[in-house]
Order: structure tokens, then C-alpha cells, then sequence
């Protein structure tokens, strides 16, 4: 049953922190390193689900039951979910679910373990509330997120059987730094073997720009055979379909986005994750003193919001109707969730505005989205490339 709108709301409330995380941020969170806000925030996280207060929190962040879709045949509980890089290493995946998110995307993962980058990699652009990152795949590699991955779904399978909210889980994968671009197949297949049992979904990463020589692998003549070869092992290993999709950058020039569209359904691959963040620092608001002095790395946040907008666009009018599309960049508030499923997404993520906005941030984009008509919540149009029937472009998604 729909909900009535909220007291007050509106696209200022929805874009408005509550003041209490508002006084932490600016007394606390902001005078930290970005980074070590982060592991602070993450360490809370995880006390509280220690202590069981997360179980009361779940009472009042789970999404309404009207919100829950279908799609890549799971039962997501909400449209909206946390993009990868904030968990890399599966530690709070339940903690974070908690908190309303319908699904939690972890990683990137690397088959071997690695540091990242020499720190600081991590800035805010406050102006802006936008974020720049250089992490550098920075985790504990396959077979430790293995491990825990084991006994984080062994626990959401109790959820599930309590009737309480259990997330999907997505492992979002990339190429080990040390491993040369000609090996990059064969680094990929040791995550997916490890990885690809304990995945709702998997995504394979080829878009960071903080990996020297990765975005070289969304040229289609190495991006097939990396594909290909990553579909194959994943049912292989998993002795079941699991759902892959390949995360692309808002960088790529609109030929360029046409061709992977071209190749995601020539290969009858599930589904797109656009975008990642952009090496661009065009619109930004916050003196450019201040973003050189960041330097290089991934810009995010609202100033990404009009580009994925138009990748997700165009993925969508090329794409196979049932190919699935997530959209990611630049969302905020309940309206851009719902600009985007309208724009042809099937689900949505965010990352930034969580730093921004706090933990009951994603309650009230689910709120928002919960008190909209649903076909507010739907594609405006029937999608697909022109001319093409769903017959025509293949049938049901699915690996080749």
C-alpha cells in the first residue's frame, strides 16, 4: 500500500541531512581525514549490530513492502542500494543493510590481497558534496572476502527464513595492480572462482581510473574475451546462473558507450552498471586551487548526475529491453531515484550523498519513494533498440 506523503517533505527535506548528523558532520566527521571518518563510521556501524541495536533500527529503515521488484531473479526489497566502495571487503554488509539499503554491492575485489594507493586518497569536496578518490582496489583479496561472504549468507539466509530484511548481495571485482593487462583474464578468473558461489550478482569492474592500464580493458577487443571468459567460470563454479554485469565509466564517448551496449547484448550478458566515477573535473562550484590540491583520482557526487543520466539513456534506448540497467552517479534524493527508474534503470545506487547525508539517508530516500505514485517508479516508455522486438534481441537475458 502506498504511503501518504511525509510531514514536510518535499525536494528540500529530501536533501537535507537531519541536524543531528549535520552538527557530527561539521563538528566531528569533517575535521577528520576522509578515510578515517570512513573506518570510524564503519566501526559503528558495527558495534551497533554487535549490540543488537540494529535489530530495533530494522524496525524503522525497512523499506515499505510496495518498493520490493524483481529483477535478475532476485526479490530486491527496495529499487535503491549502495554502490561498491564503501564495503570493499564485505565487514558490514549486514550492518549497512539495516540502515534500508536493498541491496549492498561490495568491493572491488582483487584476486590478491593490496594495499592501494599511499594515502591521502581520499577528499571532500564540500561545496560540492562531492567526494575525490584514488583508494586504489585497496582490500584483502578473494579469499579472505571468500570467508566472509560464507557466513554473511549463511546469515541472511536466517534473515530470509525470520521474515526479516535480507539484502541482495553484489561482489564487484577488478584487476590486481601488479598483474600485467595481458594476464588481466586470467586475474579476474581467480576472483570469480572464489566469488562467484557467494554472489547474487557479480560485476566486473574495467572502469576505476585509479588502476594504471584498467579502463584500457573497456575496448571491446579486450573486453569480449574478458567477458566471455568471466561468464563462463562464474555458472561454472557456481553450478547455477549467476547474473554479470560490467560497470562502465562516464567517461567513455557516446560511440564508445553505443559499442559495450552492442556487446553486452551480442553476448546476451545480464546487465550494465553506469557510471563510475569521472576523471573530469568540469562544474564543480569549490575553488580549483582546492580540487588541484586533491589531485588525481575519481570524482563523485552531483556533479555527475547529468552525465549518467544520459549514459543510462543511451544504454537504455540501445539495449535489450530485458537487459538490466543499474544507474549510479550523482543520486541524492527520492526524486532522482525515481528520475532514473523512469529513465529506464532498473535499480539504483549511491555512494557520496551517504557521507553527506548520514545513516537515515537512505530511510528517507525509501520514505520518498514509498509516498510516489508508482508510475512514478516505472519506465516512462517501452525501451529497446529501435526497431527491435524483444524477440528479436534474444530472448531472456542470460550468458551465451
Amino acid at each position: 500500500m502506498r504511503r501518504d506523503p511525509l510531514p514536510g517533505a518535499g525536494p528540500a527535506a529530501e536533501t537535507r541531512p537531519d541536524a543531528l548528523y549535520s552538527a557530527v558532520f561539521r563538528g566531528v566527521l569533517s575535521r577528520m581525514d576522509p578515510e578515517d571518518a570512513h573506518h570510524l563510521a564503519v566501526r559503528g556501524l558495527r558495534a551497533a549490530h554487535a549490540l543488537g541495536i540494529t535489530r530495533v533500527l530494522e524496525r524503522m529503515t525497512r523499506p515499505d513492502p510496495s518498493l520490493a521488484r524483481e529483477v535478475l531473479g532476485h526479490r530486491w526489497p527496495s529499487p535503491f542500494g549502495l554502490a561498491a566502495g564503501f564495503d570493499k571487503g564485505a565487514i558490514a554488509v549486514l550492518p549497512l543493510a539495516a540502515l534500508g539499503f536493498g541491496h549492498v554491492e561490495i568491493g572491488t575485489v582483487t584476486a590478491q590481497a593490496q594495499p592501494g594507493s599511499p594515502r591521502p586518497r581520499m577528499f571532500r569536496l564540500v561545496k560540492d558534496r562531492a567526494l575525490i578518490n584514488r583508494m586504489g582496489f585497496n582490500n584483502d583479496g578473494a579469499e579472505e572476502v571468500r570467508h566472509r561472504l560464507d557466513e554473511t549468507r549463511r546469515r541472511i539466509e536466517d534473515l530470509k527464513a525470520a521474515g526479516r530484511h535480507a539484502p541482495v548481495v553484489g561482489v564487484n571485482i577488478g584487476k590486481t595492480k601488479v598483474t600485467p593487462l595481458d594476464d588481466a583474464v586470467e586475474d579476474y578468473l581467480i576472483s570469480t572462482r572464489r566469488l562467484a558461489p557467494v554472489a547474487d550478482y557479480l560485476v566486473v569492474n574495467v572502469s576505476s581510473p585509479n588502476t594504471p592500464g584498467l579502463r584500457q580493458l573497456q575496448d571491446i577487443e579486450a573486453l569480449r574475451p574478458l567477458l566471455e571468459a568471466v561468464a563462463r567460470e562464474a555458472d561454472s563454479v557456481a553450478r547455477r546462473h549467476v547474473p554479470l554485469l560490467v560497470k562502465i565509466a562516464p567517461d567513455l564517448a557516446d560511440d564508445d558507450v553505443d559499442a559495450v551496449a552492442d556487446l553486452v547484448a551480442d553476448l546476451r550478458l545480464d546487465g550494465v552498471i553506469a557510471t563510475n566515477t569521472t576523471i573530469s573535473r568540469d562544474g564543480l562550484q569549490t575553488p580549483i586551487s582546492v580540487v588541484e590540491a586533491a589531485g588525481a583520482g575519481g570524482l563523485s557526487g552531483p556533479v555527475l548526475a547529468e552525465r549518467a543520466v544520459a549514459v543510462l539513456s543511451r544504454l537504455r534506448a540501445r539495449l535489450p529491453e530485458q537487459t538490466v540497467v543499474i544507474s549510479v552517479g550523482g543520486v541524492v534524493s527520492a526524486a532522482d531515484v525515481a528520475e532514473r527508474l523512469r529513465s529506464g534503470a532498473d535499480l539504483v545506487q549511491g555512494y557520496s550523498a551517504f557521507i553527506y547525508q548520514g545513516p537515515f539517508w537512505v530511510r528517507r530516500i525509501n520514505r520518498g519513494l514509498a509516498a510516489m505514485a508508482p508510475d512514478r517508479l516505472r519506465r516512462g516508455t517501452r525501451r529497446g533498440r529501435p526497431g527491435a522486438s524483444a524477440a528479436a534481441d534474444g530472448g531472456s537475458a542470460g550468458h551465451a
